[in-house]
C-alpha cells in the first residue's frame, strides 16, 4: 500500500464544514480574490503551530468578516460596529490567560471604533487586533472608508475622493505610533506571494506577543476587493502592491517585542462581599444605616427631578439616592443632560423602593421636582394619578393645574436666596419634599449630605436651607399646597 505524506492541509483551528452555507460547506463566503480568506488562513494556521487553538477568542464586528465564527473553531465573540477593541479589552481581562484577537476592517476599526483602538492601544492591551485594510466599504455596498485613497471612486465619492471635501486617508499604523503604549505595530499586504509571506511573520509575532504578555500589537494588512473595486482578482492584487502602497507604506512602525517585558498581572477584583465595605456601606450595602434601625416599610418612589444646568438637579437626586440607601430602601439615580454646561436642561432619575429596582428609567414619576417651568411643562403629563408636584415657583400656571395630583409650590430659589446662596434652592426643595412627604428623614438626608458636599461652608448652608424648607410646609405658607 503507498504511503503518502501530507504537507499541506486545513488548518484545525478551522471548522471541517461551514455551515452557514446550505452548499458548498467547504467554501466561504468571500468573493473570489477577497483578501479575508487568505488572513484567515494565515490566522489559523499560526494558532495551530503554536498550539493556541483551545484557548483563543475571536472578536469579529460588523463588516465583511461578520461571519468569521462560522470559520473558525475557537473561542467567538461578535461585537457591535466599532466596538471590538472594547469587547477584547474586557475578554482578556476576564479570561488574562485567553489568545484574545479582535480582527477589524477599516470601516470598523478606522470610523465609527475609532476611539476604542486608540484607546485600547493608549492603555497598551494585551491583545493582538488584525486590521484588514482594503481602502472601502465593501460589505454595505462600496461607500467611502477612512482609508479610502484620495482619488479614489465610491458610491459616496462617485467623482473620487477629494482633500478639500473628505481629508486625507487616515493612516492608522502611524496614528498608533505616536502612543507610547504600543508594544508592536507594523503594515504588510496581500498582494503577491512574497508579501503574503512577510504578512504570515508579522501575524505570527503579534500573536507571539500575547503569549509572552507583552501587551498590544496591530497589524495593518493591505488587502484587496475586487467585487466593490470592480477589477478583476489580478489586477486587484496589482492595485494593492502598486497603488495602495504608495499611500500606505509597507513596514514595522513600532518594535519592542525584544526588549519588552512581560506586563505585570493586574490586581484582582475585590470578593462581592467586600464592596459595600470598600464602598463604605459596613451594613452590606444599604449605607451608614444605624444597628437595629428598621427598614422602610413598602415603599416605591419613582422620581422625575428637573431643571435647569446650574441648579443642583443632579446633586439632589444623589442625595436622595444615598438617603435612600441610608433608610435602607433599593435605589437607583439615573442622570440625564444636555451638552450645555449651565442654563441648559438638566434631570434624573432616582427610585427608592423597598423592593429590588426593576428599571432605573422613570417615565411615569410618583414624584416630580420641577425647579423651573420648561421643565414642569415637559414632565408634568406623566406624573401619575395621587403623585406629588413640588414646583420652584411663586404661582403656578393656569394650565398646569391638576386635581388629581397633590402640589407644592413656593418660589425655593428666592427662599434660598434670603439665605445668602439662591444655589441652594435645591436643598431648600429637599426639605420641603420630606416635610410634605415623609419619604425619608431628615438624619437620612443630612447623612447623605455629609457625604456628599465636601465644603464646610456649603454644608452649613445646606443644613440651613434644608431646614426652611421644611418650615416653608409646616407654615403653610406658599400657593397650591
Amino acid at each position: 500500500m503507498a504511503s503518502y505524506v501530507v504537507t499541506h492541509k486545513k488548518a484545525d483551528s478551522f471548522y471541517d464544514r461551514y455551515f452557514r452555507k446550505g452548499e458548498l460547506q467547504h467554501q466561504t463566503h468571500y468573493c473570489p480574490g477577497c483578501g479575508h480568506g487568505v488572513a484567515h488562513k494565515l490566522i489559523a494556521r499560526t494558532l495551530d503551530e503554536l498550539g493556541l487553538q483551545d484557548r483563543t477568542i475571536f472578536i469579529s464586528p460588523v463588516g465583511c468578516s461578520v461571519f468569521a465564527y462560522y470559520y473558525f473553531d475557537v473561542g467567538n465573540i461578535q461585537a457591535a460596529h466599532g466596538r471590538a477593541a472594547a469587547v477584547a479589552t474586557a475578554a482578556k481581562r476576564a479570561r488574562p490567560q485567553s489568545i484574545v484577537i479582535s480582527y477589524q476592517g477599516d470601516g470598523d476599526l478606522a470610523a465609527i471604533g475609532t476611539a476604542e483602538i486608540v484607546h485600547a492601544a493608549n492603555r497598551g492591551e494585551n491583545i493582538t487586533v488584525f486590521f484588514i485594510n482594503n481602502a472601502i466599504y465593501g460589505m454595505t455596498g462600496g461607500q467611502m472608508a477612512p482609508t479610502t485613497l484620495i482619488g479614489q471612486k465610491s458610491t459616496t465619492t462617485p467623482f473620487g475622493r477629494s482633500v478639500r471635501n473628505e481629508g486625507y486617508p487616515l493612516r492608522v499604523c502611524e496614528l498608533l505610533a505616536a502612543l507610547e503604549a504600543p508594544v508592536y505595530l507594523e503594515r504588510v499586504a496581500l498582494g503577491d506571494n512574497k508579501q503574503i509571506m512577510k504578512a504570515a511573520r508579522a501575524i505570527r509575532r503579534a500573536i507571539e506577543n500575547q503569549v509572552r504578555g507583552l501587551g498590544f500589537s496591530l497589524v495593518e494588512i493591505l488587502s484587496s476587493c475586487p467585487t466593490i473595486w470592480r477589477m478583476e482578482p489580478v489586477e486587484a492584487q496589482t492595485w494593492v502592491r502598486e497603488e495602495m502602497t504608495k499611500v500606505f507604506p509597507l513596514g514595522v512602525f513600532r518594535d519592542r517585542s525584544k526588549e519588552a517585558t512581560p506586563q505585570s498581572e493586574l490586581p484582582p477584583p475585590p470578593p462581592v462581599e467586600e464592596i459595600p465595605r470598600i464602598l463604605g456601606y459596613e451594613d452590606g450595602g444599604r449605607g451608614t444605616t444605624a444597628p437595629g434601625k428598621k427598614k422602610a416599610e413598602k415603599q416605591d418612589y419613582r422620581i422625575k427631578v428637573a431643571g435647569f444646568g446650574g441648579q443642583g438637579v443632579l446633586l439632589l437626586g444623589q442625595v436622595l439616592a444615598e438617603a435612600g440607601m441610608d433608610a435602607g430602601l433599593e435605589v437607583s439615580w439615573l442622570p440625564s443632560y444636555g451638552p450645555e454646561m449651565r442654563s441648559g436642561t438638566s434631570h434624573c432619575h432616582v427610585r427608592l423602593s423597598s423592593n429590588p429596582v426593576d428599571s432605573p428609567l422613570v417615565s411615569r414619576p410618583n414624584v416630580l421636582l420641577a425647579l423651573n417651568e420648561p421643565s414642569l411643562r415637559k414632565f408634568l403629563p406623566a406624573v401619575v394619578q395621587g403623585g406629588w408636584v413640588l414646583y420652584n415657583g411663586t404661582t403656578l400656571p393656569e394650565d398646569c393645574r391638576r386635581d388629581d395630583l397633590r402640589m407644592v409650590v413656593r418660589p425655593f430659589t428666592e427662599m434660598a436666596d434670603e439665605l445668602g446662596e439662591p444655589r441652594a434652592g435645591n436643598i431648600v426643595m429637599l426639605g420641603a419634599l420630606l416635610e410634605a412627604t415623609g419619604l425619608l428623614t431628615e438624619e437620612d438626608v443630612t447623612q447623605a449630605l455629609e457625604r456628599l458636599v465636601k465644603s464646610e461652608r456649603w454644608l452649613e448652608i445646606d443644613r440651613r436651607a434644608l431646614l426652611r424648607g421644611r418650615e416653608t410646609i409646616k407654615s403653610g405658607g406658599g400657593n397650591g399646597s
